[in-house]
């Protein structure tokens, strides 16, 4: 087995980046949340490049689906175009992708007439032909092979298209795409990506995009990977928020792959059955959480005090800051334990008393007792 590359063994750098979806719209939240998350993305696209130019690296590969749609609002596509002119170093050039959501057509933001594509600046390179290649690194001993998407969905393996290492060529070779590796049962694979192609053709790493986790569908020699999108996009998706640098050291020897965290949000799916747990999480979060929290307790009438205060804790007020970031809370699980006249205090006015004991007998229990949650927070506050 090829000996690994180290890091103070190497000939060429590269960051790999994939799926930053810019303009992705959240239509399930708020406004305002809404707005916080949109722009996370576009923060998360600016650490990419900071740790970019931490590392040093030869190049950045940007591996597709770098907007959520291919013609997005100005609002996405000028704070980038902004983005890559501040960021574009000469002789390290950035490799833009298009992908599945984004894909190059003649309507899309890569096509030639669009403002986004006329401004590129120099050393910003965007793929858009199927034979498209470049040379990497101060000596050019490493080169790339792309390919992007120009549909939304299709059946065929881009990674097909690639050359195969020609005799006496000791180049490092790359290769990236966008597309699936992993066949679900039941469903038809989009832009269908074989992983053995990577060592078939000739490649010493293949850059992809499309899986918002970090993967490596390769063999002991050639990684595939795929580096993760860089800020998490909906609940249920696990190791998110990097981007991944590679070292190489020669044509041939193992890569060395190190992810490296780029994401600042966290998105926690969470269920709360009991005073306790919900008390538990408000200390937990912090102001980059993303709270999805269903409640599915039944509670005293000093309890349901406590829920409440502990959900504004959580989420915030027009007087107060929440300890998470963004939350959505789901209450139907949330039930009043029918109410007594022991949760009272004992030196209750007797007009107040009257009315919680004609509540207790009121023929409407549902709308009673509300009052009487009313009531009770009146008397103890």
């Amino acid at each position: 087995m090829p000996a690994q590359a180290t890091e103070d063994d190497v000939t060429l750098k590269i960051l790999h980046t994939a799926d930053w979806h810019l303009g992705k719209a959240f239509p399930e939240f708020d406004p305002e949340d809404r707005q916080k998350l949109t722009r996370a993305r576009l923060n998360a696209v600016e650490q990419v490049f900071v740790e970019a130019e931490s590392a040093a690296v030869d190049a950045v590969l940007c591996a597709g689906d770098l907007f959520d749609e291919p013609n997005p609002h100005e609002d996405w596509w000028r704070p980038l175009l902004e983005l890559l002119k501040k960021r574009a170093r000469p002789g390290r050039p950035i490799v833009l992708l298009p992908g599945n959501h984004d894909p190059l057509t003649e309507k899309s933001v890569y096509s030639p007439g669009h403002p986004f594509r006329q401004q590129l600046p120099p050393g910003v390179h965007l793929v858009d032909r199927e034979d498209f290649t470049l040379e990497l690194g101060a000596e050019k001993h490493a080169v790339l092979y792309a390919i992007p998407c120009r549909s939304a969905a299709g059946a065929n393996d881009p990674t097909e298209q690639f050359p195969a290492r020609a005799a006496g060529d000791e180049r490092i070779r790359i290769g990236m795409a966008h597309g699936q590796t992993i066949d679900i049962k039941g469903y038809q694979m989009n832009f269908p990506i074989r992983p053995e192609n990577a060592r078939a053709h000739g490649l010493d790493y293949l850059a992809l995009g499309d899986t918002h986790a970090f993967r490596n569908h390769g063999d002991d020699e050639v990684p595939v990977v795929y580096p993760s999108a860089p800020e998490q996009t909906r609940f249920g998706e696990e190791e998110t928020g990097c981007a991944v640098l590679v070292y190489f050291r020669r044509a041939g020897a193992r890569p060395l792959i190190k992810p490296r965290p780029i994401g600042r949000w966290q998105w926690r799916d969470e269920v709360c059955t009991s005073l306790s747990q919900l008390e538990k999480l408000a200390h937990e979060v912090g102001p980059n959480t993303v709270l999805r929290l269903k409640l599915t307790m039944s509670v005293t009438l000093a309890e349901l005090d406590q829920v409440e205060k502990r959900l504004v804790d959580l989420k915030g007020s027009p007087a107060l800051v929440g300890k998470a970031g963004i939350v959505r809370i789901e209450r139907s699980g949330l039930a009043r334990r029918p109410a007594s006249a022991s949760e009272f205090p004992v030196d209750m006015p007797e007009v107040l008393k009257a009315t919680l004991a004609s509540l207790a007998l009121h023929e409407d229990q549902e709308l009673a007792q509300r009052a009487i949650y009313h009531l009770y927070q009146l008397v103890t506050r």
